[in-house]
């Protein structure tokens, strides 16, 4: 069939008869390795955090400090990395922002002072935003339309995976101290030259940059029947609107833009603000630094198979109903590990509210990146990203600022619960998109 006989098809349609393919596979693990990077950058100096305070003589809230510094480095990062691969591609956005983390973190192992320290891992959150501003609006521009919820849902596991490595990480080297965990977490930088080899460009952005052949190619690879079609686009792409972030606030997607937003905000303040300072929380309950560390990956593990029946159950049912029936779920679990008085009590609350929050989180992340076109989804992805990260950076100071109030395990636990409320609530207007093709 040559060019001027094939159909003329969305270039959605392409990924509607698409099989779930062995390089689907190849790139989802190139993709999920730099999922669980992404967590474990995050978490990694949490569960050394205690090594901190004699280094550079600082106190909790020096130390928030420390551990927020990545998250403010982040939120610059995304604004720039989600409009700049809507414009220069997903693929190389990916490969560029992980190998100069890698190289900026490597540094900050070598820091003679805290503000040398805070710098650079602002520096190293700056360069981290890129790949995690764009792994999952990636990931969905490469799935067949019918297997893309849950193959998502399944990418975010990546996240229990990086903590569980986190702590691992803190058991078996932080007697070396923080600098070796933080050298560790650079050489993950290197991850950068396997997304390159395994993982192609979206035909969705290719076709919107009127790279038709390219797109099919890609096609090709993947498997699609309609792979030699000739792709249209729709919306804000056929209008030439590439990136434009003002965009987001024009007409039907101002009001998921606004929703979307205090969402993700709401959200990541519940669940970040428990898991920075979930150690020091338990301590508080009597729990050795030990014993806390293994409650924490306790409740890692329980993450795992909330983020898979979470899956099973999004294809079935949808989005939306999955998520808000699991943020309510978690609501529930975080008033039983709120209110226990017994050891048996807070495992069993924290592991109701691991399983269903993270479950709900596996959702989120393939929801939110469905709501924006082609044009608009790294775009709408960064802002997003922004807005968790503002709460990233919020969270820890805030805690510990009650922390240190003496405002107690209870009372600071039904806070961040509160945010969790706030969620399922804001879930409620947003669209449904299960089984819906990609603009």
């Amino acid at each position: 069939m040559t060019a001027t006989e094939a159909p003329t098809l969305p270039i959605g349609a392409a990924f509607d008869r698409m099989p779930f393919s062995r390089r689907h596979v190849l790139i989802a693990l190139a993709l999920f390795i730099a999922f669980v990077i992404e967590s474990w950058e995050q978490l990694a100096l949490v569960y050394v955090s205690g090594d901190l305070g004699p280094a550079f003589g600082i106190d909790e809230a020096g130390i928030g400090v420390v551990l927020s510094a990545v998250a403010f480095g982040m939120i610059p990062g995304v604004l720039v990395w989600g409009p700049l691969a809507d414009r220069i591609g997903r693929k190389p956005t990916a490969f560029w922002s992980l190998l100069a983390y890698g190289v900026i973190a490597f540094a900050s192992a070598f820091a003679p002072n805290l503000a040398t320290l805070v710098a650079l891992r602002v520096g190293s959150g700056l360069a981290l935003a890129g790949v995690y501003t764009i792994t999952f609006p990636l990931f969905l521009e490469l799935l067949p339309t019918r297997h893309r919820g849950r193959a998502a849902v399944y990418l975010s596991i990546g996240w229990p995976i990086g903590m569980l490595a986190a702590i691992a990480a803190s058991v078996t080297l932080g007697g070396l101290g923080w600098h070796v965990v933080v050298i560790a977490s650079a050489a993950a930088g290197l991850w950068a030259f396997a997304i390159r080899a395994w993982v192609p460009e979206s035909p969705y952005w290719l076709a919107a940059r009127g790279r038709q052949e390219e797109a099919r190619a890609v096609l090709r690879t993947l498997g699609s029947p309609d792979a030699e079609a000739t792709f249209t686009m729709a919306g804000t792409v056929a209008s030439g609107r590439v990136g434009n972030p003002m965009d987001l606030l024009r007409g039907r997607l101002a009001r998921i833009t606004v929703l979307m937003l205090a969402l993700n905000f709401v959200f990541n303040w519940g669940y970040w603000g428990l898991q920075t300072w979930l150690p020091t929380l338990l301590q508080a309950k009597g729990l050795s630094l030990s014993a806390s560390l293994g409650f924490a990956a306790l409740s890692a593990l329980m993450m795992i198979p909330g983020y898979v029946s979470a899956s099973l159950l999004t294809g079935r049912f949808g989005r939306k109903k999955v998520f808000l029936f699991y943020v309510v779920a978690a609501v529930l679990g975080g008033l039983w590990f709120a209110t226990a008085s017994s050891l048996p009590g807070l495992y069993l609350g924290n592991f109701v509210l691991s399983f269903f929050s993270l479950g709900a989180w596996g959702v989120w992340n393939t929801w939110n990146g469905e709501f924006y076109p082609t044009a608009l989804r790294g775009t709408g992805y960064s802002w997003a990203t922004a807005s968790q990260l503002v709460a990233t950076t919020v969270a820890p100071s805030a805690v510990g600022a009650l922390l240190a109030h003496a405002t107690g395990f209870t009372a600071t636990m039904l806070v961040i619960n509160a945010f969790m409320v706030a969620t399922a609530l804001l879930a409620v207007p947003l669209p449904e998109t299960e089984g819906r093709e990609l603009e």
